[in-house]
């Protein structure tokens, strides 16, 4: 799934933003990006993704040839040009601090069921080593209300890079993206698993992830 210009067909605020980022990633950070043909062609679909640093929905992002909706959370509309980039680019406002938003559970649901593509982190928030953390039940909730595919996604050194304790990021530190075969819903989810039904799915999310490595390094 890859074409010169994808940018051609996202809005155009989105498509200039994700071309100058992609351009910023291959100059700052030349890593691999792996398995872009794993992406569905079209429909609704979304990308589960490990978090250990801020640099991780931009790389993602910049990456998938179709415009895409993130979370972020509330606090970040803290002024006018903030906000206006926020919302010229589709990200979904969500509260982090207050429990659990049904406002913006509501908008993912709908974004997905209109066909849009979204990325979530089953881990919830950045990881404080670099390592992979137990998912939460929210992407589980949202997996098995809308019975999307589900293409996981590992980034290898973006902790190294930018990780949460870091103040700039770390220029030349490669970054790796893996994207893995879409998991249909017959595997993820288990309506079975009763009140466990979206912990399960989340946690077969998460270990598909777990299982994508890096390419093999090429010897020169």
């Amino acid at each position: 799934m890859s074409e010169a210009f994808p940018q051609s067909r996202m809005q155009p605020i989105y498509g200039v933003c994700h071309y100058w980022i992609r351009v910023a990633f291959d100059m700052f950070f030349r890593g691999e990006v792996v398995g872009l043909n794993q992406l569905p062609a079209s429909g609704a679909f979304l990308i589960a993704a490990n978090h250990a640093s801020h640099l991780d929905p931009p790389m993602i992002g910049s990456q998938v040839p179709r415009q895409m909706s993130f979370f972020a959370r509330k606090t970040l509309w803290s002024g006018p040009m903030a906000s206006w980039w926020l919302d010229a680019v589709g990200t979904i406002p969500v509260d982090r601090d207050g429990g659990q938003d049904v406002g913006a559970l509501k908008r993912v649901l709908r974004a997905l069921a209109s066909g849009r593509v979204m990325i979530l982190f089953p881990e919830g928030t950045r990881s404080l080593d670099g390592h992979l953390q137990t998912a939460k039940p929210g992407i589980g909730f949202i997996v098995c209300k809308t019975q999307v595919p589900v293409v996981p996604a590992r980034i290898f050194g973006s902790f190294e890079a930018f990780g949460k304790d870091m103040k700039l990021p770390r220029f030349g530190t490669p970054l790796t993206v893996v994207f893995g075969r879409p998991i249909p819903p017959s595997v993820y989810d288990d309506p079975s698993a009763g009140k466990e039904r979206y912990q399960v799915a989340s946690a077969r999310i998460m270990a598909e992830i777990a299982r994508l490595q890096p390419p093999p390094e090429t010897v020169i």
